[in-house]
């Protein structure tokens, strides 16, 4: 991906979400909110479809979340999200997402998930095989890094 705004082809995994009435506020327009759940189908459908999902006894948890704002999102009609993986860590994976309506950015997000024990309730190392399967999501340009995806 370039320093240019990201296009949905840039992310290798790419859902859609269809706009439903109650995600709209007074302004008419889809509420600032919501955009996290859109964002959290695109990690989910990620993971989960693209067959990552976390071993037995271990989750992934949200460590960090940044949304920027670019424009607004209008009912009725759907959005399209892109989810790629920017950075993967000792624990964690960083990732980047951008959110597309009728063709134009809406908004991007980057979020850190970390692999936690469901036990201990603490951080624990990504699996070997689960690296590789991630790191077929990696946005172009970006690596499968020693520990820069923060939060371990």
């Amino acid at each position: 991906m370039t320093n240019d705004a990201p296009r949905l082809e840039d992310f290798p995994a790419r859902t859609s979400d269809k706009l439903r009435y109650g995600d709209t506020d007074r302004q008419g327009h889809v509420n600032n909110a919501v955009y996290s759940t859109f964002f959290e189908t695109g990690r989910v459908e990620m993971l989960h479809a693209g067959d990552v999902p976390p071993p037995e006894g271990k989750a992934f948890v949200i460590a960090r979340v940044t949304i920027d704002f670019q424009r607004e999102v209008n009912w009725p009609g759907e959005v399209e999200i892109g989810t790629g993986v920017a950075a993967i860590g000792n624990s964690s994976i960083r990732l980047r997402q951008a959110l597309f309506q009728n063709g134009r950015i809406c908004a991007s997000a980057e979020s850190v998930i970390v692999l936690m024990d469901e036990v201990t309730r603490r951080s624990t190392p990504l699996p070997d095989a689960m690296r590789a399967k991630l790191a077929g999501h990696l946005i172009a340009g970006a690596e499968a890094a020693k520990d820069t995806a923060g939060g371990g």
